[in-house]
C-alpha cells in the first residue's frame, strides 16, 4: 500500500482528513519529538486506527507532507504519485 493510501484510509476509518488529524494532534503536544508509540496509542484509543495508518501520520507529523521519492513512479504496490502528500483529503482531489 502506497503512503498515501494509508493516509486516505485513515480518513476513511476517521472521517477526518489527515490535516484535521494532525492539528488535533497538536494540542496533545504532538510534536516532531513525540515517541511514535504515544501517538500510535492515542490514534488506536480514539479514533480505533492500527499501526499502519498511525504510522503513515506519525511520519507526516515528524518529517512534513514529503516522502522519499524511493517510489515514485514505480509499478509496485507502494507506488505514489509524488513525493507531496495530499493531506486535504479526498474530496478535494
Amino acid at each position: 500500500m502506497s503512503f498515501q493510501a494509508y493516509l486516505d484510509g485513515a480518513e476513511k476509518k476517521t472521517g477526518r482528513t489527515p490535516q484535521e488529524l494532525l492539528d488535533a494532534a497538536a494540542p496533545r503536544g504532538f510534536d516532531a519529538a513525540t515517541k511514535a508509540g504515544d501517538v500510535l496509542a492515542w490514534l488506536k484509543e480514539e479514533y480505533a486506527l492500527g499501526r499502519g495508518h498511525g504510522m503513515a501520520l506519525v511520519h507526516v507529523l515528524k518529517n512534513g507532507p514529503t516522502i522519499s521519492d524511493k517510489h515514485v513512479g514505480t509499478d509496485g504496490s507502494h507506488r505514489d504519485e509524488s513525493t507531496l502528500l495530499r493531506l486535504d483529503g479526498i474530496a478535494n482531489r
